[in-house]
């Protein structure tokens, strides 16, 4: 049994609170103090317990302090093993530190030559890691600085300005460029590529930047976000240097790409990744087919396309599409056209398994991504510069669905039918899992 008495000044009455049965079972997994109920009768108010509180608080701050001074200088305090040290106590300073209880003050005791370096409480630093962490979470959740500053203050009494907000989450750049630069597999058996806009101001202008995404899935079968990329609007030439960048930090074979039609994106995947095998997304298709199709005639039309890309081979997929030709292609030759015209791309997921198609022929996986970054972003209209784009999308996809689901579905299967198709190209992966 410990018994202690803890005097809480600042409470409505001052009061002295005394801890009787105060156990700590140090034979558990956890240690839990076992606190008779009888103690907690000496609270009349929730401001008593609270003071009280803040005070054990105080206290055991405080305690863990002088004890990182003792091991930092060899020597407990009153030691006579500090004589002649080189080293010794030199009274204390106060900090006012922000928890999640509030404000505390905490007397920090400090060595004459200036060499402590506190753990618990670093120097110029005025908040526990979770209230950090705390604004971390509020911000990946898409809240504004402005918007965390209020939240902080109404529900921990903490003053927390924007500025500071900006600050912790500026830690995140750190952790933003050892992701971006970390090693990747040797081969992803398929990589889809997308980007995404935001507004951005630049130069007292508000223009619009794209954020470059690529997801892909190694032989494992295990699905990552392999970096992000801004830049303006989305360009082949930028993809061309963010697959160089690819390949610089390891993969050196990519079997299927998935993306969009942008104009000479298939040429810079293959001057990068020259075995590499193009998708472009049927669903993008189309809707580029049907753009200038009216209504009325929309849904046959629609009708006779589903011919194509449910073909089961490709003989019926190019008898498919003489047939949509012959019907409509005088009426709407432009979507016609657009078919012709990226053929061998379109139609590259009807060569494989169901199970592949069903994975390749959209890029669906890294669109359902980009809704969940824009659903964490919806609140900012506006991002003040680049890096806070950065720290925004990066946070939205640590938190998103792809990051907790890694493992495409029914993989043992798909990862036979690839060996099967790819003998020489497919290389088991046992590196260790990275999000």
């Amino acid at each position: 049994m410990v018994m202690s008495t803890y005097l809480c000044k600042g409470a409505p009455r001052q009061a002295t609170f005394r801890i009787i049965n105060f156990n700590t079972d140090k034979t558990m997994d956890k240690q839990e103090l076992n606190i008779n109920d009888d103690f907690f009768k000496q609270f009349k108010t929730a401001e008593e317990l609270d003071t009280f509180l803040h005070s054990i608080f105080k206290r055991g701050v405080e305690t863990m302090l002088q004890s990182e001074l003792s091991d930092h200088l060899g020597y407990d305090k009153h030691s006579p093993e500090g004589i002649n040290s080189g080293n010794s106590r030199n009274g204390k300073h106060t900090k006012l530190v922000k928890t999640k209880m509030g404000e505390v003050t905490i007397e920090v005791p400090r060595d004459r030559n200036g060499s402590f370096e506190p753990v618990l409480l670093p120097k110029r630093k005025r908040m526990i890691d979770k209230i950090e962490n705390v604004i971390i979470s509020l911000y990946a959740k898409g809240m504004s600085t402005r918007d965390i500053e209020a939240q902080v203050k109404e529900i921990y009494g903490i003053n927390v300005s924007s500025s500071t907000v900006s600050n912790i989450t500026d830690n995140l750049l750190i952790d933003i460029e050892q992701w971006q630069k970390r090693p990747l597999d040797d081969t992803y058996l398929i990589v889809w590529l997308d980007g995404i806009s935001f507004k951005v101001k630049q130069d007292n202008k508000i223009i619009n930047k794209t954020v470059y995404v690529a997801v892909g899935v190694n032989t494992n079968g295990i699905r990552e976000v392999l970096g992000l990329w801004i830049n303006e609007t989305e360009k082949a030439t930028f993809w061309l240097h963010v697959l160089t960048e690819l390949k610089a930090r390891g993969i050196e074979d990519i079997i299927i790409a998935c993306c969009d039609n942008l104009k000479g994106l298939t040429q810079a995947i293959k001057a990068t990744f020259p075995e590499t095998v193009t998708q472009l997304c049927i669903v993008h298709q189309i809707r580029n087919a049907i753009k200038f199709v009216p209504y009325k005639d929309r849904k046959a039309f629609i009708t006779d396309m589903k011919l194509i890309y449910n073909a089961i081979n490709l003989d019926d997929a190019e008898i498919a599409v003489k047939e949509l030709d012959n019907k409509w292609g005088k009426k709407y030759p432009y979507s016609i056209k657009s078919w012709y015209s990226n053929w061998s791309e379109l139609t590259v997921f009807i060569s494989y398994p169901i199970e592949i198609r069903k994975i390749i022929y959209t890029t669906n996986i890294i669109e359902n991504l980009n809704r969940q970054i824009r659903k964490f972003t919806a609140n900012k209209s506006m991002f003040p510069t680049d890096d806070a784009v950065k720290k925004s999308v990066y946070l939205a996809v640590l938190n998103s669905e792809l990051n907790k689901t890694l493992k495409i579905n029914n993989w043992n299967l798909i990862q036979n039918q690839f060996i099967l198709l790819y003998p020489d190209r497919f290389k088991p992966n046992n590196s260790p899992l990275r999000r």
